[in-house]
């Protein structure tokens, strides 16, 4: 079997245009094809990613054997130049070519890629809805008043939910977003998000699980402020408190702050990850299978995340390829912990990018039992989007 045709979308999404999933179908000359996605669906990046995609696709995929993920993984890696110096663009790239070829795999052999990756350890994944900042709705809004909320959460918890994700800092008073919160906050700002949390915990009954996001914009004295807030409400863990520009950072907060410390959506590998692990200053980990290197790296780096008790969240933001890919991979690894379901899963604008369309039930996702990931691209909608194709 041999690569013999690629193609890259780079979506636009007319109700969201800051909303831009990037696919890639690997086609072989026996007729199997093979679906994988880039992880910078959103902010800056995806067309970036397409290109990384293109050019690789030319220089290495057309008449590759498809079997050989571990081959083709290390020389993308090696032979691109910037594989060694790391970036979300080469490893997008990366891990969108490597998941195509895992679903070529896994339909070639007649089994889901969860097999493929040592079988089935969870038979139900536990979910939480992500980003209630942006409301649970059909609609993105963005709430600000603690009372939405606290409306937010509960349909969530209506929805059969009983764990939710909030980055309670990311707007004042008024709605607007800040990107930088290195600056110590005021009591006022304080009482802001002790508010909000407090109607989420009000809605939602002190059983279920709040974390608490913070998308690295603290600075390490700001995010330590706000631990105490993320202790009052016995959080499930603290998500991305600083940056990972100086791995320090999340040592000084994991000693100050008594709650599991999460991150590791921006870390990109085993050699990203390893400064902490080996300082145990990250609790739960969040590779993005779209960054990360696809399922060849992904699950290495699981593994290795297991050796120190560190629990796994892979990161999920994204179209319904990342969720399947994601649903696989967690199923498959012992240090699984909970599933990303994020606000965006839920819009008809995301959920019509694919012909299948995962969603959890009563809170728990199930992976797909069909052959490879188990979800097609929608021709009709992605068509309509820019994209390109090398033979």
């Amino acid at each position: 079997m041999k690569i013999n045709r690629v193609e890259i979308f780079d979506i636009e999404c007319p109700k969201r245009d800051v909303w831009n999933p990037v696919f890639i179908r690997i086609h072989t000359d026996q007729g199997i094809s093979g679906v994988g996605e880039a992880g910078l669906a959103y902010d800056l990046g995806h067309s970036a990613a397409a290109h990384m995609i293109k050019e690789i696709a030319e220089a290495m995929l057309i008449g590759h054997d498809p079997f050989q993920t571990e081959a083709l993984w290390t020389r993308m890696l090696r032979e691109s130049f910037w594989g060694l110096g790391g970036g979300p663009v080469i490893y997008a790239a990366m891990s969108a070519i490597d998941t195509a070829l895992w679903d070529i795999k896994g339909k070639a052999l007649g089994v889901p890629v969860y097999q493929l990756l040592g079988g089935k350890v969870n038979h139900k994944l536990r979910t939480y809805a992500s980003q209630l900042q942006f409301d649970w709705d059909s609609e993105v809004n963005r709430l600000f008043a603690p009372e939405d909320y606290g409306k937010a959460a509960q349909k969530a918890i209506d929805d059969g939910y009983d764990a939710v994700k909030v980055d309670p800092i990311m707007y004042d008073a008024e709605g607007t977003c800040f990107f930088d919160r290195t600056k110590l906050f005021t009591n006022k700002e304080m009482k802001l998000f002790r508010a909000r949390l407090q109607a989420i915990r009000d809605a939602i009954g002190e059983d279920a699980d709040i974390i608490f996001e913070c998308h690295s914009l603290p600075g390490v004295t700001s995010a330590v402020q706000l631990g105490e807030l993320v202790e009052e409400f016995r959080c499930m863990y603290f998500e991305e408190p600083v940056n990972y520009l100086n791995p320090d950072l999340h040592r000084k907060v994991a000693d100050k702050v008594n709650v599991p410390i999460a991150g590791g959506e921006r870390l990109y590998n085993r050699w990203g990850i390893k400064p902490y692990m080996q300082d145990m200053s990250i609790d739960v980990l969040q590779p993005d299978i779209g960054l990360s290197g696809g399922f060849t790296e992904t699950k290495k780096v699981c593994d290795y995340a297991d050796t120190f008790d560190v629990r796994i969240q892979a990161h999920v933001c994204g179209g319904p390829v990342a969720t399947a890919a994601s649903l696989h991979l967690e199923t498959a690894i012992p240090n699984f912990l909970i599933h990303e379901h994020h606000t965006y899963a839920i819009k008809d604008w995301n959920r019509e990018l694919c012909v299948q369309d995962p969603q959890p039930v009563n809170g728990f996702f199930e992976v797909s039992e069909e052959p490879g990931l188990g979800i097609e691209l929608n021709d009709k909608i992605v068509y309509r989007s820019p994209h390109m194709e090398v033979k």
